[in-house]
């Protein structure tokens, strides 16, 4: 299973990255903080996340795409 401290981090760095360039460089980098941010939404609803799905193919972090339970509690 994935560490879901990871994803956040990475989220969270993505988002204040594009923000950042989005002042400095390029409105256009504010479409990426929007689609962290859709991504984020839905896999609260769907339990879908895809970087854990990558990181676990990868086996990156510790992740197992096998120990992941897919009910809810």
């Amino acid at each position: 299973m994935c560490n879901d401290k990871i994803i956040r981090r990475m989220a969270g760095l993505l988002v204040l990255l594009s923000v950042s360039l989005g002042f400095a460089v390029s409105e256009r980098f504010f479409w990426l903080a929007g689609f962290v941010g859709v991504n984020l939404l839905q896999s609260s609803f769907t339990n879908f996340c895809l970087p854990e799905k990558l990181f676990a193919r990868l086996g990156w972090f510790g992740c197992s795409s096998t120990t992941r339970s897919t009910t809810a509690p």
